[in-house]
């Protein structure tokens, strides 16, 4: 299994505990919740089972009177209502013959139909019964982080501080990506790797589409732009699989789409035109534990003037080349490069990329130990011109860091224009800002830059291969 140490690590950890435990893994689709725990505990279940996708109450006790035959109890009796099956699965676990009950249940969200009581069913099998238990483990899981988060990791009533770990599983990292690549047999080099990793992100789900012997841009053309491309309409499934309302989410990260240096609350509220309150701090609080958007406050604002940024590189890359194009294929992935479109998506991608690795960029600075806050700026330079910045590292030991992130077909050169403008961004950062800091300049580049006299004015050289740190 390819990283994920730390979470098996965990779930090893409670398993071991001597103590009844409740662990929630939640994360976004395809992102690998149902393997990492089944390859932790390699089948060493006292019961298994996955809730079915949009059917109703009857259909899910059935599903769950098969899995309950399946471990063992060979004469369940039909299911009335979820009492009836909780009651039925204290059997299986006391009968089975392991020393630690690891309990799992799957997609649970999909188990909750309306109506149903499955919730109420839940809480009094673990408070009245399983949490008694020192050798039961309930694992549950489920893509619809909503539901996770309203029911489970939030729940007000019976339910209420009775997960004892909750696991957030994150996207796979470049290197993590770069390892899985190499062994599906994908000979990719790190730019490649940092190419496909701008559109299909850390999502292990989506690496195992790429082909061996087919280059990224050949294996864009089949998954995004073929008619029947297996990306191609994944955004619907993905939004609709984690939040059972997907509308209000979809108009968050559409209008954040547009603005990619990102909105504050008061601009979303215009731009995706939804009502201001309660509902929308849950919403983006949702997208923010998905890994769809991130919240930032730059330094000297408030904490209600953040901004909200969509990071997640699946969403931004259909929103810029799939969202609308019905009549698609229009123009293949392999006929966009080399080509100006390219180079300027190419250019928005690799500095998301540099956001979601800042942990790498730190590393390669030597400042890993720093408290650091990093954020996006935008304000007038001392021209009166706007005077914008994707990345700026705020650290405590009196330095910021300016980072300038370049994806280029040749290695990058400086010259006195680029210069310039990053001076004059520079001065009003100062200006604005950091006037009691020094502000180095930094440049990220994906391959080694070339020095030449500009060069001398910079900090600090970032290449694409420190984003690989482990």
């Amino acid at each position: 299994m390819v990283g994920r140490e730390k979470e098996q690590r965990r779930l090893r950890e409670l398993a071991d505990s001597g103590e009844a435990e409740f662990v929630a893994v939640y994360g976004r689709r395809r992102v690998g919740k149902t393997y990492l725990v089944r390859e932790t505990f390699d089948g060493e279940f006292s019961f298994c089972h996955s809730g079915m996708a949009r059917v109703g109450m009857t259909k899910q006790l059935q599903a769950f009177r098969s899995s309950l035959k399946d471990w063992g109890d060979g004469k369940c009796p039909r299911l009335e209502n979820w009492i009836d099956a909780f009651d039925e699965l204290k059997r299986v676990i006391e009968n089975s013959d392991l020393q630690r009950k690891i309990v799992f249940i799957d997609e649970m969200p999909w188990m909750d139909t309306p109506k149903s009581g499955f919730v109420p069913a839940l809480e009094h099998f673990w408070n009245g019964w399983a949490s008694a238990r020192k050798d039961v483990m309930l694992v549950v899981c489920g893509s619809a982080t909503s539901w996770i988060m309203d029911k489970v990791l939030r729940n007000k009533g019976g339910l209420h501080g009775r997960v004892t770990e909750q696991i957030a599983l994150a996207p796979f990292t470049l290197r993590e990506c770069e390892l899985y690549a190499q062994s599906r047999g994908l000979d990719y080099t790190r730019r490649m790797v940092i190419e496909c990793y701008m559109a299909l992100g850390g999502i292990p789900y989506y690496w195992r589409m790429l082909r061996r012997g087919t280059s990224p841009a050949l294996a864009f053309d089949e998954l995004f732009f073929s008619q029947h491309g297996r990306l191609r309409d994944e955004f619907d499934e993905l939004y609709s699989s984690l939040f059972r309302k997907k509308e209000p989410y979809v108009r968050i990260v559409t209008a954040l789409g547009t603005r990619l240096g990102g909105l504050t609350r008061d601009e979303l509220v215009a731009d995706a035109g939804l009502p201001d309150g309660g509902r929308l701090k849950k919403y983006l609080e949702e997208l923010e534990a998905c890994g769809f958007i991130r919240r930032y406050c730059a330094m000297g604002k408030k904490r209600k003037e953040a901004v909200f940024q969509l990071i997640d590189n699946y969403t931004l890359f259909y929103l810029k080349f799939i969202a609308g194009g019905e009549d698609l294929p229009r123009r293949l992935w392999t006929e966009r490069l080399e080509t100006a479109e390219y180079y300027s998506w190419a250019g928005r991608a690799f500095e998301h990329v540099c956001l979601q690795h800042v942990k790498g960029i730190k590393r390669a600075l030597e400042i890993g130990g720093v408290r650091t806050n990093e954020y996006a700026w935008r304000g007038i330079a001392p021209d009166g011109k706007i005077a914008q910045i994707d990345l700026l590292i705020d650290r405590n030991d009196g330095i910021v860091d300016l980072c300038e992130m370049k994806f280029t077909k040749e290695s990058y050169e400086l010259n006195e224009r680029e210069w310039n403008s990053i001076a004059r961004r520079r001065a009003a950062v100062r200006e604005a800002i950091a006037q009691s800091k020094a502000i180095h300049v930094v440049m990220v580049t994906v391959d080694p830059m070339r020095r030449n006299a500009w060069a001398n004015e910079v900090a600090a050289f970032i290449e694409g291969d420190d984003l690989f740190g482990e």
